[in-house]
């Protein structure tokens, strides 16, 4: 594996068909390529929040096993489910609900895991009937902002565009990537 990864650029570790094409010569067989994502931080000085009462709603902070949470995780399906990755948060639960008087289920939620080395890496879900009306920066400010007052490192982590977009709007800076081979 090592020679094979050795002769592609340092760019080109982050192409995931690049480097599984590489690997697939090896003796150990590539059964998955996850990535590439962009890996994002801040720090206080950079954060610029999304205010709840500027958008007219309320953030509710509920536990991390919130029945309201576990109903938007299995409404939404499988992919989006897993790619927020809010079934792991170890942080509370930051939710927004629907505004109309007769739906009041949640509509958007983010939470965080604490990594090694004080490190909160931040998980965002927005219903996908809902989303583009800047419902993510809202729930990920409040996460972000528990995050910091914790004295945590919030990570963004992002494949898809309109993730890293949020991700850039509350001040985040791309600082590198990722790329799961699972072999």
């Amino acid at each position: 594996m090592r020679a094979a990864v050795r002769k592609l650029a340092y760019e080109q570790l982050a192409d995931p068909v690049r480097l599984g094409a590489a690997l697939r010569g090896t003796a150990a067989p590539v059964l998955d390529v996850l990535g590439p994502a962009a890996l994002s931080y801040l720090d206080r000085e950079a954060f610029v929040p999304a205010l709840a009462e500027d958008a007219g709603v309320r953030v509710e902070r509920v536990a991390r096993d919130d029945s309201a949470l576990t109903a938007l995780l299995a409404g939404v399906g499988e992919d989006d489910a897993g790619e927020s990755g809010l079934d792991e948060i170890t942080s509370p639960a930051f939710l927004l609900r629907g505004s109309g008087a007769t739906d009041r289920a949640v509509v958007a939620a983010a939470g965080y895991v604490t990594w090694p080395r004080s490190v909160a890496h931040v998980c965002v879900l927005v219903a996908p009937h809902r989303r583009g009306r800047r419902l993510a920066r809202i729930v990920a400010s409040a996460a972000v902002s528990h995050a910091l007052d914790a004295g945590l490192l919030p990570q963004w982590r992002a494949r898809p565009y309109p993730s890293r977009r949020v991700a850039a709007a509350l001040g985040f800076r791309e600082l590198g990537a990722q790329l799961s081979v699972r072999m």
